[in-house]
């Protein structure tokens, strides 16, 4: 995907929205230029509305954050040349950041992908929250299947369950 224009990546994400959602909700994302890394954002908006916003200016920061109190707490101070125990470091607070619903661009890009090799079934559940919000607004999942995941949903975080709500309301499915 990353050698895809976005464009394309966009199209074809759109083309799994369901019909009762095709206008409303939509996939963007911003590069800027002056940056670092020429990474930005990617965000989800609802009807005009931003509901997600995965920024890797921000997912950076609280990456380092969480490295930092991840250090204090094991009273382990930082030393440039053990790579094993940063690497380990950081992919313990990258899972904290994401359990947190704080992503960058990159996540999104390797969500989507992973999302269009899963079959729906699967991404349903998935335990990245990206992929579950791609598949809940997904045309291939029925109305059936959003009512037998109507107690699981209780369980999940806030921004999944708000993904779900909407697409009953969409669909004219009572969710209470």
């Amino acid at each position: 995907m990353r050698n895809q224009q976005w464009s394309k990546v966009k199209k074809k994400l759109e083309s799994f929205i369901c019909d009762s959602l095709k206008n409303r909700v939509q996939f963007t994302v911003t590069n800027y230029r002056k940056a670092h890394d020429r990474l930005g954002r990617a965000f989800i908006t609802v009807d005009k509305k931003e509901i997600l916003n995965m920024c890797t200016i921000t997912s950076d920061r609280e990456m380092f954050r969480k490295e930092n109190e991840i250090r204090n707490a094991k009273s382990i101070e930082y030393d440039v040349y053990n790579g094993n125990q940063n690497y380990e470091i950081g992919i313990q607070a990258q899972e904290m950041i994401k359990a947190e619903g704080i992503f960058a661009q990159y996540d999104f890009f390797n969500a989507v992908e992973e999302y269009f090799n899963l079959p729906i079934e699967i991404s349903l559940k998935s335990d990245d929250m990206i992929i579950k919000i791609l598949s809940l607004i997904d045309r291939r999942v029925g109305m059936r299947t959003l009512q037998g995941l109507k107690k699981s949903i209780l369980n999940e975080k806030e921004i999944i369950q708000y993904f779900y709500n909407l697409r009953c309301e969409a669909e004219g499915i009572r969710t209470s």
